[in-house]
């Protein structure tokens, strides 16, 4: 599927790999709607991008919310793409370290977002999707985020790692559901990226995670997670698969 001209809406859009790839998606001559919180930067972010790009505040688990951002969308043109960044972590144990049981509540919220959201998401931009005319035998393509948390969870990380790994389960599923609508779903499973979260880390801490990946030993940059995303628009024969983004990191326990 072809970039240029088409409408695409990208959630987490103000920051990190979801502000790269509307960035590149613009710059390739597509149409896009930055999906974010309401107080995050996405409309300074939309100005940035230019006409070609507009902002649209939601929270990625509100119905409503994001039916309106693919209204804003559609005004710009059929949907033709999703890309799907917006997500947060969490920490919980499952005995803390006064021995008391993990917070549900804390565990609740953090898979509530990152895979009731992504399927909240993921429907809503296929139903628009299905009633595309085809291209090149196509309607739509949809690029969901995982992480390698979801198959290697660090200690602490069990309701992110619980939710990527949903989202991982949900890709094959949804791009067989899904493949007599012409539309595609794949997934990014990125390792360590150079993202906001790791920003605040202090120095000497980032550069021992970037240590730890073993080629190239960095972190990962979100200009590169844009990029395999892009190309996952462009290549129709991927379908189903969620792609490790990792530089061959395995993580450890802690």
């Amino acid at each position: 599927m072809l970039v240029p001209g088409a409408t695409f809406v990208v959630t987490g859009g103000a920051s990190g790999l979801g502000r790269a790839t509307a960035t590149r998606l613009v710059k390739e001559g597509g149409k896009v709607v930055v999906l974010d919180l309401p107080g995050s930067p996405g409309a300074e972010v939309a100005e940035e991008l230019g006409e070609g790009a507009a902002f649209s505040p939601a929270d990625v688990t509100d119905p409503e919310a994001v039916g309106a951002a693919m209204d804003a969308a559609e005004a710009m043109g059929p949907i033709r793409g999703l890309v799907h960044c917006a997500g947060r972590g969490g920490a919980v144990r499952l005995v803390d370290r006064a021995g008391n049981a993990g917070s549900l509540e804390a565990y609740e919220s953090v898979v509530r977002t990152n895979l009731i959201g992504t399927f909240n998401v993921l429907r809503l931009a296929a139903e628009r999707m299905a009633r595309n005319e085809p291209v090149d035998g196509q309607r739509g393509v949809c690029v969901l985020t995982a992480s390698v948390a979801a198959y290697e969870g660090q200690i602490g990380q069990i309701p992110y790692a619980s939710a990527k790994a949903g989202v991982v389960g949900m890709t094959l599923v949804a791009a067989r559901d899904l493949a007599s609508r012409l539309v595609r779903v794949c997934t990014i499973a990125p390792g360590l990226f150079d993202t906001p979260i790791l920003a605040r880390l202090p120095e000497e801490v980032r550069a021992s995670l970037g240590g730890s990946v073993p080629n190239p030993a960095r972190l990962g940059e979100p200009e590169e997670y844009a990029s395999l995303a892009l190309h996952i628009i462009a290549n129709p024969m991927l379908n189903g698969e969620t792609i490790r983004l990792d530089g061959a990191i395995r993580m450890a326990a802690r």
